[in-house]
């Protein structure tokens, strides 16, 4: 598995964890994936994105309305939601990951799993959150 299939796993989770009809630890095992695709190791990176996203969820948000322009939280798409939910959680705690990584990678995600436009919006809300951390 590769760190891009991990946070793939990241985010999937996240958008079924929206959905509600999963708990989180039974969401953190990936059933839908299969044993022969990730090791533990890699499945590891995947819940540790998962789970810390979850764990500062409301900061997340918080900083995901601070950046929509003329669009209402509750709008959002839910796999745009979970593709910015996982992007904001590695700008602001994985600081080991450049910036430019992170926001290449959502609009990879968004361009493979949400609709054909979609990830300018991810960009755009991103991109305001890099250059908000002080990085241009």
């Amino acid at each position: 598995m590769t760190r891009r299939h991990g946070r793939i796993l990241a985010f999937q989770a996240l958008f079924a964890w929206e959905l509600g009809n999963n708990a989180p630890d039974e969401l953190s095992s990936f059933p839908w994936c299969q044993e022969s695709v990730a090791d533990d190791g890699e499945l590891a990176f995947s819940r540790l994105m998962f789970l810390g996203a979850l764990e500062h969820i409301e900061e997340i948000d918080s900083r995901i309305k601070a950046h929509l322009v003329n669009w209402e939280f509750g709008r959002v798409n839910k796999v745009d939601l979970s593709i910015l939910r996982l992007g904001v959680y590695t700008l602001l705690y994985q600081r080991d990951t450049h910036p430019t990584i992170v926001i290449n990678e959502a609009v990879d995600i968004a361009k493979e799993f949400s609709s054909d436009e979609s990830y300018k919006f991810i960009n755009a809300v991103l991109d305001n959150i890099k250059k908000e951390r002080g990085e241009a």
